[in-house]
């Protein structure tokens, strides 16, 4: 699986792009509804039972209030409940760390967004859930997958912020089971590969040791001449593409129009006529994975990374490997990554660049 220990220090990174990537998330969480911030109920059928994902997002935002202003007290301030009046809990045990009260309000410093958590104790059930997942949106760069444990031993996505995928929707996936979700995504070699180590992994992962992995895509852009202001994700009639130019929420100059992407069927696009060495980025993907220690479930999280085509092939060596690495995937991994749309292009300017 490609997986490493990942430092406490390193579960939410933030950069200076922070603020842009607030604008592009809360346009999508405004325009996009469930397909961005979607809590399901409990499911109970006579195959199994899961619990919903409501207080998993509960449990999360809190453990983001207190990491936070831990990692970043520069960026982000907190206000906590007084002493002697009722308090979050879950199951009875404070969301608190260590001996202080619970967070009361959390503000990003950069944005000047601030989130009043006592919200979340005037709300129930789903209700409550998207609430504390729109907050946790609104927190970090990072997209959220909540994974619970059904009573199959299978763990299944409940809950989730999903703002920036761009290649993947949360429709398709949502409620699913770990490995159906790989297997209708036909990520190649799954089940031969990945499927037993993967479902042991996450039955047997301990609070105290989460892990990171990283991947890549390469995607293409349109050439956009308008620079987005902070008024833009306010309007109605403006367009996606003067907020997120980069295409981070969807990566239509890859997959096609975002509502009509047939999930499971590879990149849907056919080849951009500004397909040229200045619209293609490399996307990168920086996955953690860390238990919650009250709930138990699972917190799939998802950074992505754009970094520009021709900027990235002028460090020294890149341009090789990247050219190397492309040349040597099979060809399901080929297919699955959408070689065939910008090989002779890309291949052909990396290794001008060599």
């Amino acid at each position: 699986m490609g997986i490493r220990t990942m430092p406490w220090s390193e579960w939410i990174e933030l950069d200076s792009t922070y603020p842009h990537w607030q604008r592009v998330r809360k346009f999508r969480v405004r325009t996009r509804g469930h397909d961005a911030v979607r809590v399901l109920p409990a499911r109970e059928d006579e195959s199994v039972k899961v619990q919903g994902g409501a207080w998993a997002a509960k449990e999360l935002v809190y453990e983001l209030a207190e990491y936070l202003p831990r990692r970043y007290p520069s960026s982000f301030r907190v206000t906590r409940f007084p002493n002697g009046v009722p308090t979050p809990s879950i199951g009875g045990v404070s969301l608190a760390w260590g001996r202080e009260q619970p967070v009361q309000t959390i503000e990003a410093v950069e944005t000047g967004e601030k989130f009043d958590l006592r919200v979340l104790e005037g709300l129930d059930g789903v209700e409550m859930g998207e609430e504390a997942m729109r907050i946790t949106a609104g927190l970090i760069q990072d997209d959220v997958a909540l994974m619970i444990e059904g009573t199959d031993g299978k763990y299944y996505f409940q809950a989730g912020a999903i703002c920036v995928a761009g290649f993947w929707r949360m429709r398709d996936k949502i409620g699913m089971a770990l490995d159906d979700i790989h297997i209708s995504g036909n990520v190649p070699r799954f089940k031969e590969k990945l499927q037993t180590s993967m479902e042991k992994f996450f039955k047997r992962m301990p609070v105290d040791k989460p892990v990171i992995r990283n991947n890549y895509f390469i995607q293409t852009c349109k050439p956009s001449t308008h620079v987005a202001d902070a008024d833009d994700e306010e309007r109605v009639d403006v367009e996606e593409e003067n907020i997120d130019p980069e295409e981070l929420g969807w990566s239509e100059s890859t997959n096609g129009p975002e509502d009509t992407f047939l999930h499971g069927h590879g990149h849907a696009a056919l080849p951009a006529s500004y397909l040229a060495p200045s619209t293609l980025r490399l996307r990168s993907e920086r996955q953690t994975l860390r238990r919650l220690p009250r709930t138990g479930a699972i917190v799939f999280g998802i950074r992505t990374y754009l970094f520009k085509m021709e900027e990235l092939a002028r460090e020294r060596g890149v341009a090789d490997r990247l050219a190397s690495a492309i040349r040597s995937w099979p060809n399901d991994v080929g297919v699955y990554k959408g070689r065939k749309m910008y090989a002779d292009v890309l291949l052909k300017y990396l290794d001008s660049m060599r």
